[in-house]
């Protein structure tokens, strides 16, 4: 769907596909909070950052707003924003949907070396790169590149080209806000014996270790917390004492329970209470 058609009518192509979307004002920026809205006095969505119970019929909370139904599209409360609107705006993460933004020709170019090809829809400035999945949001994981998917917006700026990928461990590593390197030394440093080498007879016993782990905890749908801690137990229980586990074992760990919506202080807080637990 082309963005020379009226903002609306795009808005309302994209929600018939399971895409929640919002009109973007000049700046490309939502629309700011409505009178009964402002300064949260709503009680809902503090900060765009989660959504509340506010249930106001404009367009307010930026991404939390964003909507697949058409009644809201068309409503009344809605057209005055549609007016003056420059583009659409969608909730990616809304869509089960990951955006790599991609803000210049260096990055895209680290992109192409670094990331599974996908659909690929050109920018401004740079290139947007959008996977099958959902994760946490983060700006400036790297030099030009923002990671866009839940409690996040994007421009809609048309279907792209190529075959869109499922949401790689590559792109989820990269909102890893990683511990210290003391801390993070301190929770992988091997508690026994172990020399360095693992006795579980070959290197795929750890990495299918590793891989059940990922998936228990990405595969989650509620009791997030216990589902995380009790797969770092579990890993733990087997390699803890060995010394096989490296940083980028546990930075795929980290990477999955913060996809998830778990911090990296949660992370190392729960990989070290289990070291506890075992006694390591």
């Amino acid at each position: 769907m082309s963005e020379t058609l009226h903002p609306q009518h795009t808005a309302l192509s994209l929600a018939a596909s399971g895409v929640p979307v919002l009109p973007l004002r000049r700046g490309k920026v939502p629309f700011g909070n409505c009178p009964a809205c402002a300064d949260n006095a709503c009680g809902g969505r503090p900060n765009m950052k989660t959504p509340g119970p506010c249930r106001c019929p404009g367009v307010c909370h930026a991404w939390a707003a964003a909507s697949t139904d058409p009644a809201v599209i068309v409503s009344p409360a809605w057209a005055a924003a549609w007016r003056r609107a420059v583009c659409v705006g969608y909730h990616p993460g809304g869509a089960g949907l990951t955006v790599v933004d991609l803000d210049d020709a260096d990055a895209i170019a680290w992109a192409r070396t670094a990331l599974p090809a996908t659909r690929t829809v050109p920018t401004t400035r740079g290139e947007h790169w959008i996977y099958r999945g959902a994760m946490a949001s983060r700006n400036a994981v790297r030099p030009g590149v923002d990671i866009k998917s839940t409690m996040a917006y994007a421009r809609y700026l048309g279907p792209g080209t190529g075959v869109m990928a499922n949401l790689p461990d590559a792109v989820r590593a990269l909102a890893v806000k990683e511990p210290s390197p003391a801390r993070l030394a301190a929770v992988v440093a091997p508690a026994g014996p172990g020399g360095g080498e693992c006795p579980h007879r070959t290197p795929a016993y750890l990495e299918r270790g590793i891989a059940m782990a990922v998936q228990r905890i990405t595969g989650a749908r509620s009791a997030i917390h216990a589902t995380v801690y009790g797969a770092f137990l579990a890993v733990l229980s087997k390699h803890g004492r060995c010394g096989c586990l490296t940083d980028a074992h546990v930075a795929r760990l980290f990477a999955a329970a913060q996809s998830k919506g778990e911090t990296a202080r949660h992370c190392v807080d729960a990989w070290t209470n289990a070291h506890a637990t075992l006694g390591l």
